[in-house]
Order: structure tokens, then sequence, then C-alpha cells
């Protein structure tokens, strides 16, 4: 009777180790192709990340927006022409160098206008530059390889009992769901990043067209506070995929499998947590709204 109860036992504990090992390999092979290829998504300019949206983006600005922000130079110029000369006591102290300026205004303003794209690729070049040295300096490797973490795999289940192996699977399972999420979020970061960026340029003409006015050019600064945030939210995801890498590097030093399991888990979690964040930590350190 015992040896019967012996053999049931021994084929339990043999299903749950042949689980265990099916959830547990390639369980992060997903989320390590998505952080590795965070380097390279967030170094792409928005002309190379998509041909076909950026010439659409680029057609509605010049055909669409850029008219629009004619109109509003235009009425921008009419308001600071009629405010320049109240202000010097209605005509009887006017200044003939202010009328030049508000010339040399009205013409910064149309280059601004008719230039909102060069001037905004240019802003993230600039950025791209900055993100791309910086994929050059984080060398560590972002790639979790859990055989390597815990050692032997196999010869840490053969010493557990049907308890502790059946606690492991329902980790390895939920795991095995939640990882997936995971690497969709920080597949989201980067492209909601790249659609924020194209929104962005395709209406800058606009804001660009208020930037010469005293009042009404905190619309056009602000705009640009935003773009520069936008650009070196890259900058900001390369840092945590630089702190995600020195993290995953200290995994070899777990206890146990179960440890291993959740620190894997663990730094993962907080890597698109920080992902997420890395927008809202931008705009506030250049204080954009």
């Amino acid at each position: 009777m015992l040896n019967i109860l012996d053999i049931i036992q021994d084929w339990i504990k043999e299903i749950l180790r042949e689980c265990i090992t099916g959830n547990l390999d390639g369980m992060f092979d997903q989320i390590n192709t998505e952080v590795g290829e965070v380097a390279a998504n967030v170094g792409t300019t928005p002309a190379a990340w998509n041909a076909g949206v950026f010439s659409m983006i680029r057609n509605l600005s010049d055909n669409v927006i850029v008219p629009i922000a004619g109109i509003i130079i235009t009425f921008v110029l009419c308001y600071e022409l009629i405010s320049m000369l109240m202000e010097k006591n209605n005509f009887h102290d006017f200044e003939t160098f202010a009328l030049y300026k508000w010339v040399l205004k009205g013409f910064i303003a149309v280059y601004l206008v008719t230039h909102t794209f060069d001037l905004t690729m240019a802003i993230f070049e600039l950025s791209q530059n900055v993100v791309q040295q910086s994929a050059g300096i984080i060398n560590g490797s972002t790639e979790i390889d859990f055989a390597s973490a815990v050692g032997d795999i196999a010869a840490q289940l053969e010493t557990m009992e049907i308890g502790e192996l059946f606690g492991l699977l329902v980790e390895s399972m939920l795991l095995k769901i939640t990882m997936p999420i995971l690497s969709l979020c920080v597949m989201i970061v980067l492209i909601g990043r790249m659609i924020e960026i194209y929104i962005y340029c395709s209406i800058g003409a606009i804001p660009f067209a208020t930037m010469t006015n005293r009042d009404w050019g905190q619309m056009g600064n602000n705009y640009l506070r935003g773009l520069v945030a936008l650009g070196l939210q890259g900058f900001f995801i390369m840092i945590c995929v630089a702190i995600y890498s020195v993290l995953v590097s200290q995994i070899s030093s777990a206890a146990n499998i179960h440890a291993a399991i959740w620190q894997c888990a663990g730094y993962t979690v907080l890597l698109c947590f920080s992902l997420f964040k890395t927008s809202a930590v931008s705009r506030s350190i250049f204080n954009s709204h």
C-alpha cells in the first residue's frame, strides 16, 4: 500500500515539476525582447520611425495648420500694433523705432510658422542625439536569464515536496500571465510617446505664431517647453532601463527559486511603472503644462 502511495506521490511530483519547468521556460523572452529594443525605439527620429505617418503629419501641418497660423499671425500683429500705438499716448508720443520693431516681430513670426516642421524636427534630432550617446554609455544587459540566476532548476525542484511544488506552480502560472501584460505596457509607453510627438509636430505652427507677442507668447513658450520635455523623455527612459539592467544583474544573489521569481517580476513591474512616470517627470522638470 505504501509503495502505491509513493508511486502516486512521485507521479504527482513529476507532473508538477514538468508544469513548473514549462511555465518558467521562455517566461521572460517577450519582456526581454521589448526592453532590449527600448534604446532602438527611443533613439529613432519621427521621420525614421514610420515614414508614412510622418509624411501624413507633415502634409497636415503644411496644408491645414499653417494657413490657420497665418490668420493667427495677422490677428496677433494687428493686436500688437494697436496696443503699441495706444501705449504711446494715442499717437502723440510715437517712435519710428517701434514700427521697425513691429515689422521685425512680424518677419520672425512668419519665419517661425513657415519653418515650424524643420524647427520641431531639429529639437527632436538634438534629443535623439542625447539618447544615442546615453545608449552607448549604458552597456549593461537587460535580459533576465532565469536559469543562470537560480542555478540548476531541476535539482531544486527534486528536493521540493508536493505542497511547495504546487505553490511554485501557482506562482509561475501567475507570472506566465502577467509577463505578456508587462511587455505590452513597455510597448505602449514607447508607441504612445511617438504618437504624442507626431501630435505635437502636427499643430506646432499655431503656438509658434504667438511667440513674438508679449501677451499671447505664453502659449508658444509652453509649447516649446513641452516639445523639449517630450524629446528628452527618451533620455529618462534610457535612465530607467539602465537602472533596470543593474537590478537584473543582481538577481543571481537570490536565496532560492521563489525569491528569484518574485525579484524578476518585481523589477519588471518597477520598470513599467518608471516608464509610465517618465512623461510626468520630464514635464515637471521643464515646467510644461
